[in-house]
């Protein structure tokens, strides 16, 4: 096993501190090495500060993990889902690496609540507006989404203090209609031309990908997929509108 040192890159700051870094510890215990330990005791007595790519990755791994365990089963689909996205974002070792993680929380009990708020109190909003896109990616991954799962998100995003309409906005992105396009723009479909183009210009700005650059780029990629997707919406719109 690579030394895990490198994957934090720079640090996991506030995630080794309370229940987040109470719950990793067992599972990092089993996978660094004696300099990679020293690292992460440095570390773990920062408090405060900027949310790193590491914080980040970490906190998705254990929330992801709980959207997984909702149901009472793991699916393969689910796994490979994961896989997939730390595969694109990371090399081989890095992939492998933060899966052996994964799978050594599913093992645990995860206190959804206790984590959730550490997590609210430490992002940046942005941030976690994307950990709540991918819970839903996780949830669809076998092209359903349970509503023991939507209610574990429901759960977490209550907890990381994301407002009703950036949920169901976010939430909507997964349902491929006209209705959740409107959704998606936190309009109704009533609204006027001008609402719409205004909605759109608003989504747009809250959701762009520039606005999580500083996690790196594997996070910005994600983040474009999902303003893709925002766009995707608008597109929808103006069609059975017929707005140019």
């Amino acid at each position: 096993m690579g030394k895990f040192g490198k994957w934090i890159g720079g640090g996991l700051g506030w995630a080794f501190m309370g229940p987040l870094g109470a719950l990793l510890g067992f599972a990092l215990g089993s996978m660094i090495d004696n300099s990679s330990v020293t690292t992460g005791q440095r570390y773990s007595s920062r408090t405060g500060g900027v949310t790193t790519s590491g914080d980040f990755i970490t906190s998705l791994l254990v929330l992801v993990a709980a959207v997984m365990k909702s149901d009472g089963k793991v699916l393969r689909s689910e796994l490979d889902y994961v896989k997939s996205y730390l595969s694109q974002s990371f090399n081989r070792q890095t992939a492998d690496e933060a899966l052996l993680i994964l799978r050594d929380v599913l093992k645990q009990n995860i206190p959804v609540e206790e984590i959730s708020k550490q997590i609210g109190r430490h992002m940046d909003y942005s941030s976690r507006l994307q950990l709540l896109h991918f819970l839903f990616g996780i949830s669809k991954a076998d092209g359903q989404v349970s509503e023991s799962e939507i209610k574990i998100i429901e759960r977490i995003a209550y907890y990381l203090d994301i407002n009703t309409g950036d949920f169901k906005s976010i939430q909507a992105l997964f349902y491929d209609n006209l209705d959740s396009a409107y959704q998606v723009l936190g309009i109704s479909a009533d609204a006027s031309i001008d609402e719409i183009k205004k909605a759109y210009r608003h989504m747009a700005t809250k959701y762009h990908p520039d606005k999580v650059a500083y996690l790196g780029e594997e996070v910005k990629k994600k983040a474009n997929e999902k303003f893709q997707q925002l766009n995707g919406a608008y597109e929808r719109i103006k069609k059975a509108r017929g707005i140019n």
